[in-house]
């Protein structure tokens, strides 16, 4: 796959990135490598290779979930730039409402 500057200037608009023309020239020589390895992988494994399991037997490392004691939501909250409600209060992303 090939990719044009258009490409990437759609990449740059999608993640918020304000990019020159001379970055974007260099991010298509770039990005196309990256996508030139990623699509070298899925050749490797083909239809004919099966799922593999790990060589040794696998158990659980976590430990049993213990309810303890925590800070006090006042002091944590008193840490915070902005609270609200009980709550830490962060700002709004992506245009949700």
């Amino acid at each position: 796959m090939s990719l044009t500057t258009a490409d990437v200037a759609r990449l740059a608009d999608l993640a918020r990135l304000e990019l020159t023309e001379e970055e974007m020239t260099t991010m298509v020589g770039q990005l196309d490598v990256i996508l030139d390895a990623v699509a070298s992988v899925s050749t490797v494994a083909g239809d004919y290779v099966e799922p593999s399991s790990p060589g040794i037997p696998m158990t659980n490392v976590f430990r049993a979930d213990e309810v303890k004691e925590s800070l006090p939501v006042e002091s944590v909250l008193a840490m915070a730039p902005v609270a609200e409600a009980g709550r830490f209060r962060v700002p709004r992303i992506l245009g949700e409402s």
